[in-house]
């Protein structure tokens, strides 16, 4: 087992919840929560795929599964936002239709064949830091270095500029936040719909860089919902929703791993040629995840940084939204 190759592998695994999860932060923090990032995923997935499978370009399936994921997320605004329904009802709808949808276009794309994907590269300088080069710099996919760059760009826009304190006053006081000539409703349209993009972006991380190839209803696999849990863990903070994406992804390649070799460290492997024991191995990522989330919502708690004030309530000029 090269413990080197399963981080680098985790890095790669981990953008995929990276995108997921940043897309999330952005529409909680404008105070919509939208539980239909597995749904978004696996359009997104979906739509990418045939996209390079047809044309032979992933850029233009990174891009169509984009507009996919933002459709979804598009239609999700309008349910909540403008007709001011459930939030989580409809983002459960939103799973159910995108999880539907996918399967229904997907139809057949299993033996499609071999596909352009995504360019691997090394960073020059980088990759040569002991260590973190040849984990995080070397032959990965384009798609792992935009998220790199996605997290403190995120961090800064909703930190440090003027659109970011509009988005934190509209998931905080959107009262106030009207009476100051913020629109909350375009602002709450605009973060959701950012969210799908981001989360339909995710799902052609899977088919076009991580895990090329292939398109299946076990595609995303529960990421959404893990992308979803990483934002509590992470107290809707793009930093702490990296350092989970890229822990889970090492932890699910670290169990991939022990049921590969016969021997371990010189020791005889118990979870080797498909043991029952794989599905403990299996299970232990998303327990692992549980944990966190326990233990990042007590430190949210005793730090008092929780959720946005207004996290899952609708908006509507004249009327109390709290």
């Amino acid at each position: 087992m090269d413990l080197q190759l399963i981080m680098a592998a985790g890095i790669a695994v981990g953008t995929i919840l990276l995108f997921a999860a940043i897309g999330e932060i952005l529409a909680e923090r404008a105070g919509v929560i939208n539980l239909g990032v597995e749904g978004m995923m696996l359009i997104g997935a979906v739509a990418g795929y045939a996209t390079a499978v047809s044309t032979s370009n992933p850029w233009l399936g990174v891009v169509v599964a984009m507009l996919a994921g933002g459709l979804l997320s598009l239609l999700h605004a309008i349910i909540t936002i403008t007709f001011r329904a459930d939030q989580v009802v409809s983002g459960l709808a939103l799973t159910f239709l995108g999880t539907g949808l996918a399967r229904v276009l997907g139809e057949g794309l299993s033996n499609a064949g071999s596909i352009s994907l995504l360019p691997r590269f090394s960073i020059p300088v980088l990759a040569h830091i002991p260590i973190l080069g040849p984990i995080a710099f070397t032959e990965q996919s384009v798609l792992v270095y935009i998220g790199y760059l996605l997290v403190p760009t995120t961090w800064y826009w909703i930190s440090h500029t003027r659109p970011g304190l509009n988005l934190r006053s509209v998931g905080e006081e959107p009262a106030a936040a009207d009476a100051l000539g913020v629109d909350v409703v375009a602002t709450r349209y605009r973060y959701v719909v950012a969210g799908g993009l981001l989360a339909g972006l995710a799902g052609a991380t899977i088919t076009l860089a991580v895990q090329p190839g292939w398109f299946g209803a076990l595609t995303v696999n529960g990421r959404g919902w893990i992308a979803v849990g990483l934002v509590i863990f992470a107290s809707w903070s793009p930093f702490r929703a990296a350092i989970g994406a890229y822990l889970f992804g090492a932890v699910v390649q670290l169990t991939l791993a022990m049921q590969l070799p016969p021997t371990i460290f010189g020791l005889s492997n118990p979870f080797f040629d498909y043991h029952p024991n794989t599905f403990f191995l299996e299970m232990l990522p998303y327990a692992l995840v549980l944990l966190a989330l326990v233990a990042g919502s007590r430190e949210a708690m005793r730090k008092r940084i929780g959720a946005p004030a207004a996290l899952g309530i609708p908006y509507a000029r004249g009327e109390r939204g709290r």
